[in-house]
């Protein structure tokens, strides 16, 4: 900030002297600075909402969440630690389940869902494998199992992991988890 502040103040100086070539100079920093802060904003790390949004694969997940009006609370400080389950596994589920899930007088069972998949902090996959079980936001505890280097949370295999965001961290998993 101080450099575009010396910048601009040089260009203000050049159009004492020269005004035609410091109206160049001056729109040609002010352009730099615009740049710059536009590059800042995209390096900024996002929500787990917004990483998830981004990623064709979840687009089932990210319906669900809206539905089950989670956004602002997954998009808040956390941290969180989310399970979160593919369009594939989601296609896994009995025909219809999704559809009547979205409905909104289901939703008080679709947030225990979504809610299951969530556990509180920030747990990457080092801290997983070191556990039995997990207590979600639901209330519910997932079974952690760790076998040949595969990752189990319930029957949901973990497929990528550590998928790191502003306010916690996504797991990939190829199932659907349901609350007990």
């Amino acid at each position: 900030m101080k450099l575009a502040m010396y910048t601009l103040t040089l260009a203000a100086l050049a159009a004492l002297t020269q005004p035609a070539q410091a109206e160049k100079c001056a729109k040609s920093q002010v352009a730099q600075v615009q740049r710059h802060h536009v590059a800042a904003e995209a390096e900024k790390p996002k929500t787990i909402v917004e990483t998830a949004a981004g990623i064709e694969d979840f687009s089932t997940l990210v319906a669900a969440v809206k539905a089950g009006g989670l956004v602002e609370t997954l998009s808040g400080k956390g941290p969180f630690t989310v399970f979160a389950p593919t369009n594939e596994a989601f296609a896994k589920l009995p025909k219809g389940t999704v559809e009547d899930l979205l409905k909104p007088e289901n939703k008080e069972k679709l947030v225990a869902i979504l809610t299951y998949h969530v556990v509180p902090g920030n747990v990457m996959a080092a801290d997983v494998v070191k556990v039995k079980e997990a207590k979600t936001v639901q209330g519910g505890k997932v079974k952690v199992t760790v076998k040949d280097d595969e990752v189990m949370i319930d029957k949901a295999k973990v497929l990528k992991t550590d998928v790191e965001c502003s306010n916690g961290v996504i797991h990939v998993i190829d199932s659907v988890l349901l609350p007990k």
